[in-house]
């Protein structure tokens, strides 16, 4: 009889100690989930009405964005597009009356451009250049001579695979490409 007591007691005890952690008035939360490409939920539940700041820092620590919310009751969820943003870490910080919650994110591009390939063709100064892409995208071709100056400074927009031949008999030395996407990834082939 004892032991049931004993076991009754402390079942109540976890259960109570349970409760009151799930229902601790404590600090705010914040959470910030990647939807889609460049697309961030930033959402925040707070533990009493509150004058709400969300400001968004770049790796250096500059300010990108701020925002006052005003009064916010319980929380809110709002979308935050880093589309254009340089890729990096960024924190997003929400500040209320109880204080700073702060969550960093890694943004990065992406590209819809799977390989760049450059081969030369039989006939004399002649190359192929070609781009394996789903999709469309902007992107820029530069071609070096063999002393690396700058022969050909072309941008494009590519929608799907494509391949274009270049004629070079006018370029001395071995050139060299460089194809640059929409989100700054270079790619450098010498041939």
């Amino acid at each position: 009889m004892k032991t049931k007591n004993v076991i009754l007691t402390a079942l109540v005890a976890l259960f109570v100690s349970v409760l009151a952690f799930a229902k601790d008035p404590g600090s705010p939360k914040i959470v910030v989930v990647n939807q889609k490409s460049g697309v961030f939920k930033v959402i925040y539940e707070g533990s009493k009405s509150s004058k709400v700041t969300m400001r968004i820092l770049s790796a250096t620590g500059a300010e990108v964005f701020s925002e006052s919310l005003g009064v916010v009751e319980n929380g809110f969820v709002r979308p935050v597009n880093f589309k254009g943003m340089t890729p990096g870490e960024y924190t997003i910080e929400i500040a209320d009356n109880d204080g700073k919650q702060i969550q960093k994110v890694a943004y990065t591009n992406e590209t819809s451009i799977k390989s760049v390939h450059v081969a030369r063709l039989a006939e004399a100064n002649k190359y192929l250049l070609a781009v394996a892409n789903k999709g469309s995208e902007e992107i820029n071709v530069k071609i070096f001579d063999g002393s690396n100056n700058l022969v050909h400074d072309e941008n494009m927009t590519v929608t799907g695979s494509f391949g274009l031949v270049y004629n070079l008999k006018q370029v001395a030395g071995t050139p060299t490409f460089e194809v640059t996407d929409k989100t700054g990834s270079v790619r450098t082939i010498k041939y």
